[in-house]
């Protein structure tokens, strides 16, 4: 039984949605998410990058607010990443879009059938997910890509009320060790009964947590993907294990 992480917010007070209820939930969390000012230095940050835009970029109007998630409703398949990127979803306002990492997450999702097109561009481009949600544990862009602890911890509660109103997701797929780290944290504080030992952040890794199976695969950065750490061939195979668990 999933619990309420914050009694006193109305996305927590059941622990069964209909589809509208669903959808109104994570809207009042989105609300919520953009408006966020709780961490001045990713406020200060965000901003910056903006001002500060690469000539590649320059004119464009940024986004510069902290950032929802994006995807389905009914999702039974949860992405999680770390953070927006400063000149990726901090620029265009929607999680994984506009930088390498989105275009190498969303042609993953594409071709499982998973996104209805490859790329990730733009807020209003057409994408549409299905069965899938695409969120991050730290919903502003920090400097460097590394948040502070107490930033994670002021971003935690979202993602815990995220995962709570997305109440049918049984796979969460976390992107790097950051995110492996946040979803076993968010999955305990609904209650899930972590392994011991806790389970380890691995390519393919794959842990039982309560209801849900969470699932590792390296980020799809540049670090990585340039590098041939990660392969399309790699994060394609730990999506369809994602999509075959949710279809047992």
């Amino acid at each position: 039984m999933r619990s309420c992480p914050d009694a006193s917010t109305s996305c927590c007070s059941s622990r069964t949605y209909t589809a509208t209820s669903r959808g109104h939930a994570l809207e009042a969390i989105e609300r919520e998410v953009v408006a966020c000012v709780r961490c001045p230095r990713l406020v200060a940050w965000r901003e910056q990058a903006a001002r500060e835009a690469p000539r590649r970029f320059a004119g464009e109007r940024y986004w510069a607010r902290p950032l929802p998630g994006f995807g389905d409703p009914n999702a039974r398949i949860l992405v999680l990443g770390l953070a927006p990127a400063a000149n990726g979803g901090n620029r265009t306002g929607r999680i994984f879009t506009g930088d390498a990492s989105g275009d190498f997450l969303w042609a993953a999702l594409h071709r499982a059938g998973l996104a209805s097109q490859p790329t990730s561009t733009a807020r209003d481009d057409g994408l549409r997910a299905t069965d899938c949600w695409v969120t991050a544990a730290v919903k502003c862009a920090p400097p460097d890509n590394k948040p502070l602890p107490s930033e994670r911890g002021n971003c935690a509660p979202y993602l815990v009320r995220e995962l709570a109103a997305l109440e049918r997701v049984r796979v969460v797929l976390a992107l790097g060790a950051f995110a492996w780290a946040a979803a076993l944290s968010t999955l305990a504080a609904l209650e899930a009964p972590i392994p011991t030992p806790k389970p380890r952040f691995g390519h393919a890794a794959e842990a039982r947590v309560g209801e849900w199976t969470l699932l590792g695969s390296y980020h799809p950065s540049q670090q990585n993907t340039f590098t041939g750490k990660l392969t399309p061939a790699m994060l394609d195979a730990v999506i369809r294990r994602a999509s075959a668990l949710v279809n047992l």
